[in-house]
């Protein structure tokens, strides 16, 4: 299935652009192989690259667009610096809550990137090194309890578990509907969300970071990805909404 995907999408390319005009980078060197047969079997030979797609392929750079095939949490650094002043950057943009969002970034003459996200709900698998790491069995019930601002409910809606993730980049959901438990990989910290009820410990307040996000969002009139974006630089890569300036998070780059 992957080698198909592949040499479809390659194949895509090289019947718009001429195989000259594309380069295709696979990490997984059976399905690489696999794909080089099934585009020599239509008569089209790019180059088809066995190798990091995060780290893009220098040789052929710069080039006009980058479009990836695979999901990833933040923009690789690589990818800015092999993509040409004006050129774009198309990525499906997810996390570990399971939020994602379509960005289609704008090369400056800077070395930035930005623009906004997409109106496509598009999924594809994650790239292995951005991937969720294997967890243990939490151990619940302990921790402070307080009253709940937001029903753990919102984290079943497309918009509101993407806002969620921005908030807790680096944090899992387990559970779902009006029982939730998020669990940050990195510290520790835990929070169990049912719908009147918060409790929480560890060094970071998840559901506290959630809720502001959430009623950020809420008090912006509770729009789609579409009304926010992304803004990448060397030092910093961020999400925002409305524009700019306007309230951000940043991602776990």
């Amino acid at each position: 299935m992957e080698a198909n995907r592949l040499a479809d999408s390659t194949a895509l390319m090289c019947h718009r652009l001429g195989p000259v005009a594309v380069t295709s980078v696979e990490c997984d060197p059976v399905v690489a192989g696999r794909a080089r047969e099934a585009l020599a079997a239509v008569g089209y030979a790019p180059t088809l690259v066995t190798g990091d797609g995060l780290a893009g392929y220098d040789k052929n750079a710069e080039y006009d667009r980058l479009i990836a095939t695979c999901s990833i949490r933040y923009v690789p650094l690589p990818w800015l610096w092999q993509v040409r002043d004006g050129g774009t950057i198309t990525a499906p943009l997810s996390g570990w809550l399971g939020g994602s969002a379509f960005a289609h970034l704008t090369l400056a003459d800077d070395g930035t990137a930005g623009g906004r996200f997409l109106p496509d709900d598009l999924h594809f698998m994650t790239a292995r090194p951005h991937g969720r790491p294997p967890l243990a069995s939490p151990h619940l019930g302990i921790g402070d309890v307080r009253d709940g601002r937001v029903d753990p409910r919102v984290l079943d809606d497309r918009t509101g578990v993407f806002v969620a993730q921005l908030a807790v980049p680096s944090a899992v959901r387990l559970g779902g509907g009006d029982e939730v438990v998020l669990w940050d990989v990195g510290t520790g910290s835990l929070a169990e969300v049912t719908s009147g009820t918060v409790r929480q410990r560890g060094p970071l307040r998840l559901w506290d970071a959630v809720e502001d996000a959430v009623l950020t969002w809420r008090a912006a009139g509770s729009p789609d990805q579409t009304a926010f974006g992304l803004t990448v630089t060397p030092a910093r890569q961020y999400v925002w909404l409305g524009d700019p300036n306007g309230p951000s998070w940043d991602l776990p780059a």
